[in-house]
């Protein structure tokens, strides 16, 4: 984090809580809200602002979460990228109700984010595949994610069988990699406020739109 960034998370320490939050009237969009809080962060200086941790339940009711990187969001959801045999990845196929969760400490705000996921298609992976830089292109072929290491220089060596492999060529989009979109049903605002008093602000998908209601802190 450069200097100026460090000054800009001091500033912005705390604005959150002092800030009252915008009238939100009954046809409010969660996703326009969503795209608010989230440039709010941005501008924070907070390091990684698209961090989110993803829960999935395995089919013995299991859960298990892991922070990944939010590398979309629109109307149609939110997405990430992934190798489809990771652990996750088996839950999500198994079971597609997911949870997401942001949490911007400076600014004393989470999003909860509850939905179904479905795969993006093969072309939009391509896309993002090909815009990471080559090192990840080739990690993405060499890392079969979630299984056991046997030695130490297994990954490492798997890593030179690719790139000597793939040398002077561009690097596929492997058949086992690519995105996940989470559709949402449910998304929950929360404002840290002074006295633990927190403002928590949630939508719920209808057949006819969003509803919006509040909970108690």
């Amino acid at each position: 984090m450069t200097l100026f960034e460090k000054l800009r998370c001091l500033l912005t320490f705390g604005q959150g809580v002092a800030l009252p939050l915008p009238v939100i009237d009954d046809n409010a969009d969660p996703l326009a809200l969503f795209k608010l809080w989230f440039d709010e962060a941005n501008k924070s200086g907070i390091l990684l602002p698209e961090a989110m941790s993803v829960s999935s339940v395995s089919q013995d009711g299991q859960p298990s979460c892991r922070m990944v990187l939010l590398k979309e969001f629109n109307q149609d959801g939110f997405i990430f990228y992934t190798n489809y045999a990771s652990r996750k990845s088996q839950e999500l196929n198994e079971n597609d109700k997911i949870a997401l969760l942001f949490h911007w400490n400076v600014l004393q705000r989470q999003i909860r984010i509850e939905g179904v996921v479905e795969k993006v298609s093969a072309e939009q992976s391509a896309e993002y595949f090909h815009s990471r830089d080559r090192g990840s292109q080739i990690g993405a072929w060499a890392s079969r994610q979630s299984s056991k290491i046997q030695s130490d220089s297994e990954l490492a060596e798997s890593v030179d069988y690719y790139t000597k492999k793939f040398a002077g060529k561009e690097v596929p989009l492997p058949e086992f990699w690519g995105g996940w979109r989470i559709k949402p049903n449910f998304i929950e605002f929360w404002q840290g406020r002074a006295s633990r008093l927190h403002d928590r602000v949630c939508f719920e998908k209808s057949t006819t739109g969003w509803n919006n209601f509040k909970l108690q802190p």
